[in-house]
């Protein structure tokens, strides 16, 4: 029997064999990937304070 590749329970399912995680796992991971996606293009404030005018408005 397969194991989830995040928790390591059994999976059961055919469709959780083939994605290697079960349901609620895939669920967390997909939530868990798109955060740090939306992490990495966000811009943080220190980051804006030390552009110029011209950076940020376009001269």
């Amino acid at each position: 029997m397969k194991l989830c590749e995040r928790c390591n329970r059994p999976l059961r399912s055919q469709k959780s064999m083939e994605a290697g995680m079960g349901p609620v796992c895939k669920k967390k991971q997909a939530i868990e990937d798109a955060e740090a996606e939306f992490e990495k293009i966000q811009i943080k404030m220190d980051e804006v304070m030390d552009m110029t005018e011209v950076e940020l408005y376009g001269a």
